[in-house]
């Protein structure tokens, strides 16, 4: 899952050998801005079909913006930090606050003047505008994600390509089950959930386009198309009992794997989608890839108390370090953690991994250090900084281990504002 991320990989130690990792420190700003989607070169017509109604308006409207600024590098032995988070917010602070923030952006930003402010543009201008402040700090600027509105985001990578997210939301009913198992092997393999009378989840799927962005003009995919597709699909699937009135899904597993591929194929067959997350819930998801790869991913929170604090330095390094977060009395955190495995989906059941075995490991794994002092009561912090960086990487193999060295994607957030993520490059 390293897709737009072609940056040099860290090498980490996990399971008693060493495998290719890519660590990146994620920090999430928000700024507020004004703009119309429109090209003067199309007719009002034109530009409806590509860009959506919003074209119309005349003296533009308005997005409340959230940008993260993703860096990768490596990992300072003495502090524990890839980079000061806190140096992200100053720089990449800067350029939001001169640049985009409170602005009309077709007139107060130059990038727009000949280029409509789309997510993906507007991801792109803030990854060029941004890049060069952090070499200094011996970390590279690999990506910028930008959410728009709960249903429109995009990512530009350091590679060049860009991705745009939409996201569709349905709600419905359904037995979880597979027609190729016994009503036995059912029961047994999905517990409660295979009730032959049926239980219900509102999903969002988040529909992924990709393309080259070197130079971009318009969206990925017109909004007019899109809209069709989505309608289309929100009409099949919302308020229906999936087992039972969606055609297109006799004989299939009706697992969430199953789904998200279902949904994959009827977006693909219209429009070159690069992969499906369809969330079954807010904590657990399924994915699928144009490539056939699939995951799975399940998030769950502990909670518990740290300071940051390094002991090669002194006091005075570690206060102008760390700041508040050296509080000698020490600090504390609801972390949350997002677990990504993949494996070999098994067709007969229509599952990758099963449900029950997930939560448990993710639990087992956690379940040492809630409601604890990190650096007081866990041996792995006590003569290391107990910085998300840290704790990523000790988190690593033991879910790996519980997850049968499946993982393949690890990510923490400290706060909403502050995330770390360990990704698997290659086995």
């Amino acid at each position: 899952m390293t897709r737009g991320l072609e940056v040099s990989s860290s090498r980490f130690f996990a399971s008693n050998s060493y495998r290719e990792m890519l660590l990146t420190v994620s920090k999430r700003l928000e700024f507020s801005a004004s703009r119309r989607l429109y090209s003067p070169g199309k007719t009002a017509e034109e530009n409806v079909a590509v860009f959506g109604a919003e074209s119309g308006a005349r003296y533009g409207t308005g997005r409340n913006y959230v940008a993260f600024f993703v860096l990768s590098g490596a990992v300072d032995p003495a502090n524990g930090m890839l980079v000061n988070i806190s140096e992200i917010k100053r720089r990449a602070g800067e350029v939001l606050l001169a640049n985009f923030d409170h602005k009309f952006l077709n007139e107060d930003h130059p990038a727009f003047r000949e280029q409509p402010p789309t997510a993906e543009n507007v991801a792109r201008s803030l990854f060029l505008e941004t890049a060069s402040r952090f070499g200094d700090l011996g970390a590279e600027l690999v990506a910028c994600h930008l959410q728009e509105t709960p249903e429109r985001s995009a990512t530009y990578y350091a590679s060049g390509m860009v991705e745009g997210n939409h996201w569709l939301a349905f709600s419905a009913a359904r037995q979880t089950m597979s027609p190729h198992l016994s009503a036995q092997e059912n029961k047994e393999h999905f517990g409660i959930a295979a009730s032959p009378h049926g239980h219900g989840h509102h999903y969002r799927a988040r529909l992924t386009f990709r393309g080259a962005n070197s130079q971009p003009a318009e969206l990925l995919v017109p909004q007019r198309e899109l809209s069709a597709v989505i309608a289309s699909l929100r009409a099949e699937l919302d308020h229906k009992n999936l087992n039972r009135e969606v055609g297109g899904l006799t004989n299939r597993p009706m697992t969430t794997e199953s789904l998200a591929q279902y949904v994959h194929e009827r977006v693909t067959a219209e429009l070159p989608l690069d992969r499906v997350r369809l969330h079954e819930r807010e904590d657990f998801f399924a994915e699928y890839w144009t490539n056939g790869e699939r995951y799975l991913g399940l998030r769950e929170s502990f909670c518990a108390a740290h300071r940051l604090h390094a002991g090669e330095l002194s006091v005075e390094e570690n206060t102008s370090l760390y700041g508040k977060c050296n509080n000698p009395k020490g600090h504390g955190h609801r972390y949350l953690t997002e677990a990504t495995i993949t494996g070999r989906y098994d067709e007969r059941s229509g599952t990758l991994y099963d449900f029950r075995q997930f939560q448990e490991g993710v639990g087992e794994a956690l379940q040492p250090w809630q409601d604890r002092h990190l650096d007081l009561e866990t041996e792995e912090f006590l003569t290391q900084p107990s910085t998300g960086e840290n704790i990523v990487r000790v988190l690593w193999p033991k879910f790996d281990r519980r997850l049968d060295h499946q993982l393949t994607r690890f990510r923490l957030w400290e706060t909403p504002n502050n995330r770390f993520t360990l990704r698997l490059t290659s086995k």
